[in-house]
Parts: structure tokens; C-alpha cells; sequence
């Protein structure tokens, strides 16, 4: 399955617009990265794209990636030291749910959509929007 048919250029723009809602609530940031295969442990891979997208660099160290590898079933929410520091191992699970639960039922789109803004949500209790807050991170889909 190519990116493009995993997700089309119309549901792009309505996961971005998930992204900037969702960053409406909280000072955490938030990308996506979409590619068609992981090549090697899912966790380190993932860590290197949040170093290539340069999530490391926000001010309160802030930042999470979802990675989604299409071909391998893979999926990979990582946060940065700031988030890891102050919440719970299972911090992410309900994310994990949100976005598992739709793709079993191949809505791509709407997992996407739900993970994000549970996401937000999870992180509004640790990291509240702050009225000085500036968009950190391009909030648009990264893909490999």
C-alpha cells in the first residue's frame, strides 16, 4: 500500500487540522510520520526520525511522534524527556487504542484523527497551552 492510498491528500489536510486543534490545548507538540516500512527495531527507528524532525529542540522538551510503519503493522508514540520525565509508563496506551481501533477497521483517516487529538488531550494535563505558546514543530505529515 503506497502512503497515498493509505491516506489521500484530502485526509492529510484533516489530520493537520487535527494536529493544530489538538496543540489548541496544550504547549506539547505533535508530528506524524507515515512511511511503508521500518527497517530494524521499531523504537530505534523512531527515534531517529524524532532527531531527523528535530522534535528533540523544543523549549520544555515537549515533543511526540507517531510513527506509523504501513507494511509492518508497526507503530511506535514516542515522547520526549520532558513528557517521559512526569507521566506514567502506560502513558500513551489510550492513544494506542485510539488509532489501533480504527485501523482494524481500515479507517486510516479517523485513527490518525483520533490518536492526535487523544494525544492532545493526554498531554494538556502535564503541559497546558500557555498564552506565550508559539507552534515549535511544522505540524505537517512527514513521510519516509
Amino acid at each position: 500500500m503506497k502512503v497515498s492510498e493509505f491516506i489521500t491528500p484530502e485526509d492529510e489536510k484533516e489530520i493537520v487540522e487535527a494536529i493544530k486543534e489538538a496543540e489548541l490545548n496544550t504547549s506539547g507538540e505533535i508530528r506524524l510520520h507515515i512511511e511503508h516500512t521500518c527497517p530494524g527495531d521499531r523504537f530505534e527507528h523512531a527515534l531517529e526520525i524524532f532527531q531527523k524532525l528535530e522534535m528533540h529542540k523544543t523549549e520544555l522538551s515537549n515533543g511526540v511522534l507517531i510513527y506509523v510503519s504501513i507494511d509492518d503493522h508497526q507503530m511506535v508514540i514516542l515522547g520526549d524527556k520532558g513528557i517521559n520525565d512526569l507521566v506514567p509508563k502506560d502513558f500513551w496506551e489510550s492513544t494506542k487504542d485510539e488509532i489501533i481501533n480504527q485501523f482494524k477497521q481500515g479507517n486510516y483517516k479517523q485513527g490518525l484523527i483520533n490518536g492526535v487529538l487523544e494525544a492532545g488531550k493526554q498531554l494538556k494535563e502535564h503541559f497546558p497551552y500557555q498564552s506565550d505558546d508559539t507552534n515549535e514543530l511544522d505540524n505537517e505529515i512527514s513521510k519516509g
